[in-house]
């Protein structure tokens, strides 16, 4: 008779395991243990620093701790794996952009994700996209820079730079020769420092890059040039004041692009933690100090989205990306 109660004790124990670690119930019980918020780059940079801005916020909300976690490769695309390997439970952010879920799939065979893996929370903020050039280049608007680019022979074409084969500034670039009707040689970098280091000095041309402090220091000091913005009107940002909109050209008019980021989740999370992971992320956004912090960084923060709202806009992207790709020839594809 014992043997038979313990039987059934063992059994009444299982079942309540099961139970517990079944989808429902750990939704409804979300979250009981720490979350984690990984930022596909190394600590240090823009990206990273936007993460440490809006983890404090979204902990206080989902009363459980929110970690950061850097872990930098393949343009990103390491960490997005890292994440599609967890659990789809929702204890695994991923701060994500067109350069990670969207385009690292197109340019490089290695990394095996689409971006329909991802669905998107919330969209965080939206970062303005200059045309840098050197400071000696003989063009001071995105009009005469058009003209020089088709002045140009096949033989001495433009060279424009990017953070790495397959990044939405390489695209981007692409995209402006192709534009323009010109060619201009793609010369790739490691990262955004060494590129603005030889923009400086002069051994490339120009870039498409999101605006950044530091390209602020090298404008003022004259050392770079900013040539026009891709916003549709003049930013109101500042720093960018004085920089015109390609629209307000006749060359590049409609040439209008940004560079987002947001928090993204596996496809398959149930959708209660989606919903509790959106308001979290959506209190965030009115945070003071969140949007101070991004302003510093000249990132447009983001206005409340619905759930569905965020999800139609990454659909649109992805595709307006893969569209745009399609045209990129890639000769120097890894």
């Amino acid at each position: 008779m014992l043997s038979d109660r313990l039987r059934v004790a063992a059994y009444t124990l299982a079942l309540g395991a099961a139970m517990l670690w079944a989808p429902g119930a750990q939704a409804a019980d979300y979250p009981n243990r720490p979350v984690m918020m990984m930022v596909p780059y190394p600590a240090g940079g823009a990206s990273d620093a936007i993460a440490r801005l809006v983890a404090p916020p979204v902990s206080k909300t989902l009363g459980q701790p929110v970690l950061v976690e850097n872990l930098g490769g393949v343009s990103g695309a390491l960490g997005a794996q890292k994440v599609l390997a967890a659990k789809s439970d929702g204890y695994y952010l991923f701060q994500g952009s067109p350069n990670e879920l969207i385009l690292a799939p197109i340019a490089n065979p290695a990394v095996k994700l689409k971006s329909e893996d991802f669905r998107l929370v919330q969209m965080i903020g939206m970062a303005p996209l200059v045309i840098v050039a050197r400071s000696d280049l003989p063009a001071n608007s995105a009009d005469e820079l058009a003209a020089l680019a088709r002045s140009r022979s096949a033989s001495q074409p433009l060279t424009f730079g990017s953070v790495g084969v397959g990044s939405l500034y390489h695209v981007l670039g692409e995209h402006l020769a192709l534009t323009l009707g010109a060619t201009m040689v793609h010369v790739p970098y490691k990262g955004g420092a060494p590129l603005m280091q030889d923009i400086g000095g002069g051994q490339v041309d120009l870039a498409i890059l999101p605006l950044s402090q530091q390209q602020t220091a090298l404008a003022e000091q004259g050392r770079i040039k900013l040539l026009a913005t891709l916003d549709p009107q003049r930013s109101q940002l500042p720093s960018l004041a004085r920089v015109p909109s390609v629209n307000e050209g006749q060359q590049l008019k409609g040439f209008n692009f940004s560079t987002w980021t947001g928090y993204f989740v596996k496809r398959d999370t149930p959708e209660e933690v989606v919903l509790r992971l959106h308001a979290a992320l959506n209190d965030a956004m009115q945070d003071p100090a969140v949007k101070r912090g991004l302003e510093f960084q000249n990132i447009a923060v983001s206005a409340p989205t619905g759930a569905e709202e965020a999800e139609a806009m990454y659909r649109a992207e992805t595709d307006r990306f893969r569209e745009i790709s399609s045209h990129v020839k890639w000769t120097d594809k890894p």
